[in-house]
Formats: C-alpha cells, sequence, structure tokens
C-alpha cells in the first residue's frame, strides 16, 4: 500500500491548535444509502450554523470515480462556462456553546479504501479523537406521521440497548461509512452511529424530521450542544407538503393508513413485528433500484 498520508493535505497552524482538544469527528459522507437526505441536509445544516475552517483536504482525484459520479458543466450559447467541483474535506467548526469539533464531508471515496481507512485512522490517532460518530437514513416500510424511529449501532455495543425491533441482522452493500466504523472497533476507537428509519416512500427526498431524530441523538451521546436553528420549522412545513399531496390520492392515505396500524402494533408488541433478513433485503434493493431510476 502506498503511503496513506499522501492522500491529504493539512493546514499546518491550525493541526497545531487541535491538538490536545480530544475532539469528536463527526463524518458525513454522500454516498451509497441515504434515505431522505438525512446524512446530506444534516450536514449542510452544521456547515451553515456557523463558520467551518478546512483543517484536512484529501487528494479527492485519487479517490473518485468520474464515470460513475460526473460533474456537472454548464454550456452557454457558444461556450463552456462553469462546471461542479468535488471536495473531500476534514473542517473544524463550533457548537452553540464554543466546543470544537471536526466534520468529514463530501463524497465517499470509490476507491483505495483501505488506504482512505489508513489515512483518516492516522489522522483521529494523532489528535486523539475521542469519538468518531456518523448519521445517515434507511428505508423502511414506517409512516411519516408517527415520531422517526432511530437505529443506533456502535464499536461499544453496550452504548447501544434501545434500538425499535425493525432490524435484527441482514448483509447489505457496504457504505465507506460502515466499513470505516467496522475498522475503527478492531483499533479499540469508540465510534457511533444513527440510522433514522425514513418511510420508503420518501426515501427520495428529503425529511427533515428524520435530520432533527438524528441530530438529537448526536447531541445526547457526545455532549456536543449543535444548534436545531430552524430545522423545527422545516419539520413543520415539510410534513404539511406531504400532507397535502397524500391527501390527493386515496391509494396513498391507504397505504399511510396501513403503516399507522403496524407501527402502532408493533410499538405496543415489538417482539411480534421483527421484520426478516429478505424482507429488508427488498426494501434496500428498492431503494437502490428507485436512486438509479432518478440518477439516469
Amino acid at each position: 500500500m502506498m503511503d496513506p498520508r499522501l492522500l491529504y493535505e493539512l493546514d499546518p497552524e491550525l493541526w497545531e491548535q487541535m491538538r490536545g482538544k480530544r475532539p469528536v469527528l463527526i463524518h458525513l459522507l454522500e454516498g451509497y444509502v441515504d434515505a431522505g437526505q438525512t446524512g446530506r441536509a444534516l450536514s449542510r445544516h452544521l456547515r451553515a450554523s456557523s463558520e467551518h475552517r478546512t483543517l484536512v483536504r484529501f487528494d479527492h482525484d485519487a479517490l473518485h470515480d468520474y464515470r460513475s459520479r460526473r460533474p456537472v458543466i454548464t454550456f452557454d450559447t457558444n461556450t463552456w462556462k462553469s462546471a461542479t467541483s468535488f471536495a473531500l474535506e476534514i473542517s473544524v467548526g463550533t457548537d452553540a456553546a464554543g466546543q470544537e469539533y471536526l466534520l468529514l464531508h463530501g463524497p465517499e471515496p470509490d476507491t483505495q479504501w483501505e488506504r482512505a481507512v489508513a489515512a483518516l485512522n492516522h489522522l483521529v490517532h494523532e489528535l486523539d479523537v475521542r469519538m468518531v460518530v456518523t448519521a445517515s437514513g434507511a428505508p423502511v416500510a414506517v409512516p411519516h406521521t408517527r415520531p422517526t424511529l432511530v437505529t443506533g449501532h456502535s464499536t461499544d455495543t453496550t452504548l447501544i440497548t434501545d434500538n425499535p425491533r425493525m432490524i435484527d441482522r441482514v448483509d447489505v452493500p457496504a457504505s465507506f461509512s460502515s466499513y470505516w466504523e467496522l475498522a475503527l472497533g478492531t483499533h479499540d476507537r469508540l465510534a457511533l452511529g444513527f440510522a433514522a428509519l425514513v418511510p420508503h416512500y420518501l426515501a427520495q427526498a428529503t425529511f427533515h424530521q428524520a435530520v432533527v431524530a438524528v441530530l438529537e441523538r448526536i447531541n445526547q451521546f457526545t455532549g456536543l450542544s449543535l444548534p436545531l436553528g430552524d430545522l423545527p420549522e422545516q419539520v413543520v412545513t415539510n410534513l404539511a407538503d406531504i400532507n397535502s399531496e397524500m391527501n390527493g390520492s386515496q391509494e396513498v392515505l391507504e397505504v399511510v393508513a396501513t403503516l399507522e396500524q403496524q407501527y402502532d402494533a408493533m410499538q405496543a408488541r415489538p417482539e411480534e413485528y421483527l421484520p426478516s433478513a429478505e424482507e429488508l433485503g427488498a426494501e434496500f434493493e428498492r431503494f437502490l433500484a428507485d436512486r438509479e431510476k432518478d440518477e439516469e
């Protein structure tokens, strides 16, 4: 393996400022699965909530498959005007109490996963990061009219004891974030993640209720005071829009009513409503198929 440290450049002055602070590192990468745009929306929210200074910038050109995720380029009349660019970096932000934290954001690596994991583990070690945390959304047969359930996972399983009885054991294609969390566990590093269970019929849209649910969990487990900002207002507007659109279809109303009955029954008797691995896998495959159609 080529030296993992050659994958990134860092700001030496900011690096020295962060030494000894034992920060929390939150990673919200745009990757394979993120129902409800949960992780992506949370990343945007955090970067808008405070000034973020770039601490580490990765050589994204070495990690990105441009044939898989192409930049958008604009043609105007008779010339190419501009193109989107990709950036994978770790920035330093502050919470509402002035506590600094790290945020890894950008597209997940398409290639060199082992080398990228080694690079990140080196950074985590050198900065003595006390906790690595992530969040995302998972498409599940639940209604939007009920509180968003959250499934947690951690390298220390004693920390996660209250997961809803929606997911037991299932094999799914790995995201880079899950692959890295697994590797962190082998190095005795504390890592946690929270997956909001997003209504499968809203998987391709932004579901703000899920964003609030995972943000509250991150604050609870890390001790950070990441601000909600205008997210509660966005939840109200988002739900109103969903209900307005839903009320125009009797078929959708019937589906949601059925999901409400299942949700309420599961909450009352959780041991009787554990879906099989096959059912969860089928839901996951439907989400991926819909995602691929949207990208075509």
